[in-house]
């Protein structure tokens, strides 16, 4: 089987990145919108955009619309290509923005006006030597190589993929030596690697492409490169560079979704003795974050807790603090199941005297209250409370002697 047809099997379609970028173009415009000023957002905004256009204006399809609106031959191909360099300077732009943060100095805005000058002067030299190039065969797919040695064309194609793989080949570098650095976050580094992969990606775009062309110099043919290989490479690099982008947000995103949702969840042992405590209906409701959920859950324990206070028997506490250790407990486990002990031993006192004598001072709770995490999840073993509650029990002098 040829190469050109297997690739053709397996060509990814231009819609598929078009899709995945749009959809990291969606998930990041709300915070480019809200904070338009800040450089690096519009810069990914930027990059984002250009790289949808690219997809969505070399796609076959919209080559022929393009063509057949305006009337001329070919104009897609400065179109496309203007495109594609825009983007390459959007590249480099951001990776400035990035790495320099919001540095303002003499040197980032230097390099800024280099990249906006050098790029722009591309664009504009590609649109005059399409207009000095003889272009009249409509080529949908293979324009590279079929006019690769058609003057003034031929330099076009040149520049265009040089332009495109110098900036891949800085951007890659640039990024390769962040991903080295040290305190970055996981998911940062992770999408940093994908962007990384995703711009290596381009430059074997440009190298299939270049091959080609170089083949047709000397008379040979090595069409397949250009048609059949750098396409789905393309797409390809651009998912990658687009999940690079959504990544570190999505992932962050779900981290602290999944923090909340885990906390709530270690509460509800807590939660529970505290409504059986409290002996009133708690109302629910259906439609709340769960960002709200948890502060709702903490709220309600900590308002049943405070009352509760004053059945705390804080001699219980200290024997079962001991008693813990004694069983081999580390101080923090000790800690969270002598609280969960006291915590019992309180909810069963006020279910015999809901209100204590007067004279009864409530202990110091600031401890407990900050730790309700720690004593929910001392809740799911009753086995060590009761082991715990029993050797607190016994006599003090023997709960002592037994730690030592």
């Amino acid at each position: 089987m040829e190469p050109a047809a297997t690739l053709r099997d397996f060509s990814i379609s231009f819609w598929i990145p078009t899709a995945v970028l749009g959809i990291a173009l969606v998930i990041k415009l709300p915070t480019i919108i809200r904070l338009w000023r800040d450089p690096l957002l519009r810069a990914v905004g930027g990059l984002l955009l250009l790289a949808c256009a690219v997809f969505v204006f070399c796609s076959p399809s919209t080559i022929a619309r393009v063509n057949r609106l305006t009337g001329v031959s070919n104009i897609s191909a400065p179109w496309c290509y203007s495109l594609l360099t825009a983007f390459c300077g959007s590249c480099l732009l951001l990776i400035i923005t990035w790495r320099n943060g919001p540095d303002r100095s003499a040197v980032t805005r230097r390099a800024r006006r280099w990249v906006l000058s050098v790029y722009s002067g591309v664009i504009g030299v590609l649109w005059l030597l399409f207009l000095l190039a003889d272009v009249p065969v409509e080529r949908l797919r293979d324009l590279d190589t079929y006019y690769a040695t058609t003057p003034f064309m031929r330099e076009e194609i040149l520049l265009y993929l040089g332009a495109h793989a110098l900036a891949c080949l800085i951007t890659a570098r640039l990024l390769w030596n962040w991903v080295r650095a040290e305190g970055l976050d996981a998911w940062l580094r992770w999408g940093l690697m994908l962007l990384g992969a995703g711009y290596v990606l381009n430059l074997i775009f440009d190298a299939a492409k270049l091959a080609a062309v170089g083949a047709r110099w000397v008379g040979g043919d090595l069409d397949w490169l250009s048609t059949d290989l750098a396409p789905p490479v393309a797409a390809l690099s651009a998912i990658l560079i687009a999940v690079g982008f959504i990544l570190p947000h999505a992932g962050q995103y779900a981290s602290d979704r999944w923090r909340v949702r885990l906390a709530h969840r270690e509460l509800r042992p807590l939660y529970l003795l505290m409504r059986a405590s409290a002996g009133e209906g708690v109302p629910r409701v259906l439609r709340a974050t769960p960002e709200l959920r948890l502060t709702r859950r903490e709220t309600f324990i900590r308002d049943v807790l405070l009352p509760l206070a004053r059945h705390l028997d804080t001699a219980l506490g200290a024997r079962a603090y001991e008693a813990a250790l004694s069983l081999g407990h580390p101080p923090e486990r000790a800690r969270a199941l002598a609280s969960a002990v006291t915590i019992l031993d309180a909810v069963e006192a006020k279910a015999r005297m809901p209100e204590p004598p007067a004279t009864v001072t409530a202990p110091d709770t600031t401890d407990l209250l900050q730790e309700i995490g720690p004593v929910s999840r001392a809740l799911r073993r009753p086995d060590e409370i009761a082991a715990v509650r029993a050797r607190a029990a016994a006599d003090p002098a023997e709960s002592v002697a037994a730690h030592e």
